[in-house]
């Protein structure tokens, strides 16, 4: 069954920290990004543990192979349920990372937490590939870098709801798809490109649904929360 994971965006640890109070009830994940890690450091990690949530640590590790061995080792003992990597970064490096999780997990006696990589951000586009001197859509990007995920044992990769449909039936429906880029129905669209709303991307194969600004900038958090909760398990 899908999962539901606010993102906590936000440049305050109180107003990070008060917004999972009030979701835990319903929702189990949350995702802390760079910036309020940056902000916060790896207490916030602890604190939103206590309050019995689950954390998707969205830091995108990208650096030499050992390098991103060692900060993985570390990431895994802080007991995160989920943090990611580049697949960009290659073969080598997605290697490393799941070979530090492993070691660093093993080593605190936590359970290993899921690796996935990111293949392309969804602010990401046509035009904005071809910037960087990749001429293939953004499809066939993304399941270039899947692949190479699950060849490397990562457990899964974080893609756009649009490429959902293509990486399940590609990869296997024990390969865990973490979709940002969510918008319910007239909901602000923002930096992101490549989107879809709840319902599309849970019938399209999603396991995890990251979710921002439409949650955590509503004028009723909780009764956003509940609304998208409510869509993704609609009938599709």
């Amino acid at each position: 069954m899908a999962q539901l994971c606010v993102a906590l965006d936000f440049d305050n640890t109180s107003q990070a920290i008060d917004c999972v109070k009030l979701l835990v009830d319903e929702v189990k994940w949350f995702k802390v990004g760079m910036e309020l890690y940056n902000l916060a450091g790896p207490s916030i990690i602890s604190q939103i543990k206590e309050l019995g949530a689950q954390i998707f640590l969205d830091l995108k590790l990208h650096d030499i192979p050992k390098t991103v061995e060692r900060t993985a080792s570390v990431l895994a003992k802080l007991g995160v349920g989920m943090f990611n990597v580049h697949a960009s970064g290659g073969s080598a490096m997605l290697k490393a990372a799941r070979e530090g999780a492993l070691a660093g997990a093993d080593s605190s006696g936590l359970p290993e937490p899921l690796l996935v990589g990111v293949t392309v951000l969804t602010s990401l586009d046509q035009a904005a590939l071809l910037e960087l001197g990749i001429s293939d859509t953004p499809q066939t990007q993304v399941l270039r870098l899947a692949r190479l995920s699950k060849e490397q044992n990562l457990h899964g990769v974080v893609c756009s709801p649009l490429e959902a449909e293509l990486l399940r039936g590609e990869l296997g429906k024990n390969f865990v798809l973490v979709t940002p880029g969510i918008r319910p129905s007239q909901s602000s669209v923002g930096d992101q490109k490549r989107i879809a709303t709840p319902k599309r991307a849970v019938r399209w194969g999603a396991d995890y649904l990251v979710v921002g600004r439409p949650i955590t900038k509503a004028t009723d958090p909780k009764g956003a929360a509940h609304s998208i909760l409510l869509e993704m398990g609609e009938q599709a």
